[in-house]
């Protein structure tokens, strides 16, 4: 029976954290520790954790600010357990977590794992429809949380696992912010340890509660991308590219008139399409007409930052080289 580590760090959130140390009172898989650090906040999360002390075998740390990858190190360096589970403080844990986790590495060896994020019924609108926008195959490929990912699958941090060994191996995460999820994934997967997703050790994220945040976290993905290509170089694919030509795209929409009214037509016609099959598989899923509509409006603004922010980075390290 493997002991666990969860390791929360947090920034300015008591609130985020006061339901995700809820969420793991009821975990049905009692084997484990929970270790809160809490990275140079001005709004403290001590008093809450304190709360859980009688419930949950929990150690809180304070330290300067870091970032969420330094400060998972600092997690990692106190944690006493055969695996070490990251969750970001905005997530929150279905009981059968830990147990669906102890289960499959007991049927399958894994070094590091992750899982899917999915929004709960009582989530907002908005919520539901950022949920939607980053797990659709309109939007991300549908690759993201899912068992036919191609090639090695990379866990990302909100919901991801690693053993004490890769740890000791890895040194855990060398950047801090920008990508460093995909960073260490990638460091992990080529120093040969065996990586997978568990597929019902979902999560379910909340996100973002607006579009302007929703927003400025996706336009900091598309830097992110570009930062991890100056470790790894090919793992900048055309698939990362696909909101750039979204974007360009709909900028081509105010010249195509001014060269030809049917390319216009045309132009407009493939995007209609387009928003059309997002509302129609927003609808499927999550069978809320106001969750598709506003789905429609969480995939422009994903596209939209996400496209902007890998341009501007692009062209920040052209210029840096």
């Amino acid at each position: 029976m493997r002991f666990y580590s969860v390791v929360i760090p947090v920034y300015n959130r008591p609130n985020e954290v006061d339901e995700l140390l809820d969420s793991l009172t009821r975990q049905t898989y009692k084997h484990f520790e929970v270790i809160i650090v809490e990275d140079g906040s001005t709004d403290r999360c001590d008093g809450i954790v304190e709360r859980y002390s009688d419930v949950l075998s929990i150690r809180y740390f304070y330290k300067p600010n870091t970032g969420q990858g330094f400060s998972r190190n600092f997690g990692f360096e106190q944690a006493k357990g055969d695996f070490y589970v990251v969750f970001d403080s905005d997530c929150l844990i279905p009981s059968h977590y830990l147990q669906t986790v102890e289960q499959h590495l007991t049927e399958h060896s894994l070094d590091a794992f992750g899982g899917p994020d999915r929004s709960r019924e009582d989530f907002t609108i908005i919520q539901k429809a950022i949920s939607y926008s980053m797990t659709s195959l309109f939007t991300t490929g549908g690759i993201r949380g899912n068992k036919k990912h191609v090639g090695d699958f990379h866990p990302r941090s909100f919901n991801m696992g690693i053993s004490k060994t890769v740890f000791e191996k890895t040194g855990g995460y060398i950047i801090t912010r920008m990508g460093e999820d995909i960073e260490f994934s990638i460091r992990i997967i080529h120093l040969g340890f065996k990586t997978g997703l568990i597929e019902d050790a979902f999560v379910y994220h909340k996100r973002r509660t607006s579009l302007s945040q929703f927003y400025d976290q996706l336009h900091f993905f598309g830097r992110a991308r570009i930062n991890v290509g100056r470790f790894f170089p090919g793992e900048v694919k055309l698939v990362h590219t696909f909101p750039v030509f979204f974007l360009l795209g709909m900028g081509s929409l105010v010249l195509l008139p001014l060269i030809s009214i049917e390319l216009f037509a045309l132009a407009v016609a493939i995007y209609l399409v387009y928003y059309l099959l997002i509302f129609f598989d927003a609808l499927s899923r999550t069978k809320q007409v106001a969750v598709a509509i506003m789905s429609v409006a969480a995939a422009f603004t994903q596209l939209t930052a996400y496209g902007v922010g890998f341009i501007t980075e692009g062209i920040k390290k052209l210029f840096n080289k």
